[in-house]
């Protein structure tokens, strides 16, 4: 299993805008194909900048190829769509993590 986890930065101009876009639109949109599971959204904490705030969102995929395809299919839209509405005021970075058993 994936973890697809995408950190924004949101400018504090835009902060309750940006999450609730995220909460209501980028997230639901994202789950629709259900390729994606599991979203989470989450604060990352112990930032100190003065301009902004940074929350992950997070999804669980079956595996990298099921993610590419998604990329490829609506992934790219959605980001599109977030960028023309929130340009540089609400900036993201994603990455990939890979769930390993802890129970040995």
């Amino acid at each position: 299993m994936i973890i697809y986890n995408t950190t924004f930065h949101i400018d504090k101009s835009v902060r309750d805008e940006g999450l609730d876009y995220l909460r209501k639109i980028y997230m639901p949109q994202a789950l629709a194909s259900g390729f994606l599971r599991d979203p989470n959204l989450r604060r990352v904490l112990a930032t100190d900048d003065a301009e902004g705030e940074n929350y992950c969102v997070q999804f669980r995929v079956k595996n990298v190829d099921t993610l590419n395809y998604w990329m490829e299919k609506e992934g790219r839209t959605l980001h599109e769509a977030l960028v023309r509405r929130f340009g540089e005021k609400m900036v993201g970075f994603s990455t990939l993590l890979e769930e390993l058993d802890w129970a040995l």
